[in-house]
């Protein structure tokens, strides 16, 4: 049984990890770290890693980047894996994040939903089969409250796309006014509305055919079990920055 440390225990992903574990015949939530304790978890939930007692395989973090040293000083010191989610990093920290990496396994990608990242492989197979007879388009669909455009999904996807061109296109993101015909670019549209959850497009477009690959988020919870997976997968692996593709480059 894989011993979970959730970081972010109380916010809302970390109900759906905690929530998720509970059927979960090959881990579980032993404890957590947050400012809050959450109603239901049977775990000792504390304010920062250094109070953490308990032994653990792996810790998921869906909190915030103010957790970055803490957390990893923890790992660091215990040799314990990392399973980073939270978003947010500034570029120091996503350094210091690869530094760390050199030394534990660390775990980190832009969307943990299982099926977005296969989306991401099938992507990328699409465009280096199809080539330059077909242009390509995302559009990606996100809640009212999401700030950025376009989506870390959306560009995960377009440099998926962009490889199999030797990331030699350029990205237009929306057009607007006389643009005149369109040149070699992927286009990135997002849309905002209501409370979608993401969803994400991908269309290849050739002469008289379209080919479209998509995926739609229904619940937070995709995410959280993608997290799970990743925490299962990367206990026991060596030192190293690992992501999706990793899991799935066997399917």
């Amino acid at each position: 049984m894989i011993k979970i440390l959730v970081c972010g225990v109380a916010g809302h992903m970390g109900k759906n990890i905690c929530e998720l574990l509970k059927n979960d015949a090959g881990a579980e939530a032993v404890c957590g770290v947050d400012l809050h304790t959450p109603e239901n978890f049977s775990g000792n939930v504390y304010k920062n890693f250094s109070e953490v007692s308990e032994k653990v395989d792996a810790v998921i973090d869906f909190s915030s980047p103010a957790c970055l040293n803490d957390e990893m000083e923890y790992c660091l010191k215990n040799n314990i894996p990392a399973v980073i989610a939270a978003t947010g990093y500034t570029k120091e920290q996503l350094a210091y994040i690869g530094e760390c990496a050199k030394k534990i396994a660390v775990f980190r990608t832009a969307n943990f939903s299982v099926g977005v990242n296969l989306l991401v492989k099938l992507v990328k197979e699409a465009a280096e089969f199809l080539g330059e007879n077909f242009d390509i388009e995302i559009v990606e669909k996100h809640h009212n409250l999401k700030k950025d455009a376009p989506s870390g999904t959306a560009l995960m996807l377009a440099e998926s796309a962009n490889s199999a061109f030797d990331e030699k296109k350029p990205y237009v993101c929306g057009r607007e006014g006389n643009v005149g015909a369109r040149g070699r670019e992927i286009g990135m549209h997002a849309v905002r509305g209501g409370t979608i959850v993401g969803e994400h497009e991908v269309m290849f477009c050739g002469e008289d055919e379209i080919i479209t690959l998509a995926h739609s988020a229904r619940s937070k919870k995709v995410f959280a079990a993608g997290a799970i997976r990743a925490a299962k997968w990367i206990t026991g692996k060596p030192a190293g920055m690992y992501d999706m593709k990793d899991v799935l480059k066997n399917l």
